[in-house]
């Protein structure tokens, strides 16, 4: 990112392509692809972005809780984002298990720079997400170096394994009900309720679901929702279908929140 323009680079074995992303005005948004096959990767990075979902549910839904409407008129616009693989969206899940999102995004970093080769593109290094492949052949050492536990390169080498041998097909998870599908992740070693739930809502869109077993989360609702005693379940019941989308708007509130207290705190950087 340069404040202006996302990059994007991606390596699905047969090449190298690069996306480029801008939001000129709050209607618009260009999306500029080098390499091959420009029209898929542009729906690719559509489906990134959220671009082509209508929020007109989630809105109707959030009017009926005051301070979940406020916080959608805060993050007016927000889109679903959405990883591009079942893959990544599983080496997420794995990675942020049980640790801060500082740390787990570090540690993310160094694997993605440790095992992907770089690519130069308009004067940047960009880095592909590594390929189920380099994380299987992968030395546990190396995999260590990066911060991850055994458990979770355990994890991650089972999840490699089940992406390449076909266990875990992202065309054959569309075609199950969110239960099934769930079920199929939770089948693989290292693959709980809460990450198979992350998984299904990063990497799929299936906005029904909403991460309940998660202690960010829970601080996030006290914290946005004013109320320390607030019944998250009959909350995720007025949403519907539509909770899915609280989980991404309280992850911006609470990162905003997060700024404010920073520059508050440091006024003079």
């Amino acid at each position: 990112m340069d404040g202006e323009t996302y990059a994007r680079a991606f390596d699905d074995g047969t090449g190298v392509v690069v996306a480029r992303v801008r939001q000129p005005s709050a209607r618009s948004v260009d999306i500029v692809v080098e390499g091959r096959d420009p029209e898929c990767y542009v729906a690719v990075v559509e489906r990134m972005l959220g671009l082509r979902r209508s929020l007109r549910s989630w809105y109707r839904h959030a009017a009926a809780v005051p301070w979940v409407h406020e916080l959608s008129r805060r993050f007016l616009g927000l889109k679903p984002p959405c990883y591009p693989t079942l893959w990544e969206a599983l080496c997420h899940a794995i990675v942020f298990q049980q640790i801060s999102l500082h740390a787990a995004s570090s540690i993310m970093r160094r694997v993605v720079e440790q095992f992907s080769p770089p690519v130069e593109s308009g004067g940047r290094m960009l880095f592909p997400f590594p390929a189920p492949g380099a994380i299987a052949q992968a030395a546990d050492a190396a995999l260590r170096a990066c911060g991850l536990s055994a458990p979770k390169i355990s994890a991650l080498r089972e999840a490699s394994a089940a992406v390449l041998d076909g266990r875990v097909d992202a065309a054959e998870l569309d075609g199950l009900t969110t239960a099934e599908a769930c079920a199929r992740l939770t089948a693989l070693r290292g693959i709980g309720p809460w990450s198979a739930t992350v998984v299904m809502l990063r990497g799929a869109g299936r906005l029904e679901l909403f991460p309940r077993r998660d202690s960010g989360v829970a601080a996030s609702l006290k914290l946005l929702s004013g109320n320390r005693n607030l019944d998250a379940e009959r909350l995720l019941d007025e949403l519907g279908d539509q909770r899915g989308m609280l989980y991404f708007h309280l992850l911006l509130g609470r990162l905003a929140l997060a700024d404010a207290k920073r520059a508050a705190t440091n006024p003079g950087l």
